[in-house]
């Protein structure tokens, strides 16, 4: 549920700013100066979850899959090194990655522990995979990763014969010794999850019969969709979805959309200086994924797509974002509910943009952002109280209270790539520069490009 609540009365004053050069690198930390608006036009590399399952479909499938557009995401990189260390030919050249498959059968026992590094994608999914493997694996990760729940994956995959074992706190390293076929199951979600969903599906390729997952709310969708473009025999039911096991796959040539997750930031910062005008081209705007594009609309942002079409089965098209003088409207936003599932890695960045809007806002509902890369809920409302925002952390969101302009301080990306990209959107709307420590490095997890792609726009 969202709820936008007119007030009739503003406490809240636009400042205008005067400083241009708006980052400095020191070390791993960026300082984040303010400026005046988002001006120009930009593209934001392939979506790192088409990224991720194009590339784990393209290694089971039978013959070569061309991926074009790649993330450069270093969570998609894991990807990769994980599917080379179990024997398949994957060839980079830029952003186009080829991958040669041997079908179902063509995976092989690595000869090392794999490395998902910081990626949870990566290694839930994996899990599903390797669940359907006549061999036994381990997975690993960061310190990260290592903290983040797993047991949520490997309990169904335990119900379809595979033997999968957790640490005693449900964490990973994953050790898997997996089995063909597995038990077809039919599995209602215990919390909406696409990683979760993903991980059964991936696993029904390799069992004797259909395999049904139930949501509780539908979640992105990108898995599904892509499953029949490699010709898998996929149906929905209203929120059940069907596998039938035993298909062998076929190779595809993709255009991967561009990252709309990673566009997030940069229509935020538009949305939250005044006289942005910001074109962003080619952004995949799977209907799953658009939650918070239609959450800014309803505040009142000025966001329009052009170029609306279809590539590789999911829709893309180019967004333009023009501030609308939001900061006058003196609203409240309320965020809780199922849409918390679409919406939940842009909570986060939703917060700051508030808060640089002088915005009263209400999250709930949002446990689930205490298990990500970093405890989002209590980062969140750190770095906002470090910037002069009067916000109450609450156990499954905060209250966020309406107030005047943020200031400048001392901020921690926390070593999350998410909280990194957020804080850098209230920065560049403050009075003041920002330290923002452990902000160079964090965003190539997702996005390597960030600081780059924002100084080409910032004016």
């Amino acid at each position: 549920m969202i709820v936008i609540v007119d007030s009739s009365n503003s406490d809240t004053n636009s400042v205008a700013h005067t400083q241009t050069n708006s980052l400095r690198y020191k070390d791993d930390a960026v300082v984040v100066s303010p400026i005046n608006h988002l001006r120009g036009e930009l593209r934001v590399p392939g979506d790192k979850s088409i990224s991720h399952r194009a590339a784990m479909l393209g290694a089971i499938a039978q013959g070569d899959s061309v991926l074009q557009n790649f993330s450069s995401a270093r969570d998609c990189a894991a990807t990769l090194e994980c599917f080379r260390a179990l024997g398949v030919n994957i060839v980079r050249d830029g952003s186009t990655v080829m991958v040669h498959g041997e079908g179902p059968s063509g995976l092989h026992q690595p000869q090392h522990v794999l490395d998902a590094q910081n990626s949870g994608t990566t290694m839930r999914l994996l899990a599903g995979i390797l669940a359907g493997q006549p061999f036994a694996t381990t997975i690993t990760g960061d310190d990260s990763l290592l903290s983040r729940p797993m047991l949520r994956v490997a309990d169904p995959l335990r119900l379809m014969g595979a033997q999968v074992e957790v640490e005693a706190n449900g964490c990973a390293p994953l050790r898997i010794r997996g089995r063909r076929p597995l038990q077809p199951i039919h599995y209602r979600l215990p919390i909406a999850s696409a990683q979760i969903k993903s991980a059964v599906l991936l696993a029904g390729l390799a069992a004797d019969g259909t395999t049904t997952v139930e949501e509780l709310s539908q979640t992105r969708d990108h898995t599904e969709r892509m499953l029949q473009g490699f010709g898998a025999q996929v149906e929905r039911n209203g929120d059940a979805l069907a596998l039938h096991g035993g298909v062998t796959l076929h190779s595809c040539s993709l255009m991967i959309p561009g990252d709309v997750s990673s566009a997030a930031f940069f229509i935020g910062a538009a949305v939250a200086l005044p006289g942005s005008d910001l074109l962003i081209r080619d952004v995949g705007l799977n209907p799953t994924r658009t939650a918070f594009l239609s959450t800014l609309s309803r505040m009142g942002a000025d966001i329009q797509i052009e170029d609306e079409r279809q590539e590789a089965g999911e829709p893309i098209g180019s967004l333009r974002i023009r501030n609308s003088a939001l900061n006058g409207l003196a609203t409240s936003l309320e965020v809780s509910g199922p849409t918390i599932s679409n919406l939940i890695d842009e909570l986060p960045l939703l917060g700051f943009i508030a808060a640089s809007l002088g915005w009263e806002m209400k999250l709930r509902d949002a446990k689930e952002l205490r298990v990500k890369e970093s405890d989002r809920i209590a980062a969140t409302v750190d770095n906002l109280l470090r910037m002069g925002a009067r916000i109450e952390e609450q156990p499954d969101g905060w209250h966020l209270y309406r107030g005047g302009k943020l200031h400048g301080a001392q901020l921690s990306s926390f070593g999350d790539h998410r909280i990194a990209m957020a804080s850098a959107v209230a920065a560049l709307a403050a009075d003041g520069p920002s330290e923002i420590a452990g902000a160079f490095n964090s965003v190539a997890v997702s996005l390597p490009e960030f600081w780059s792609l924002l100084e080409s726009v910032a004016e």
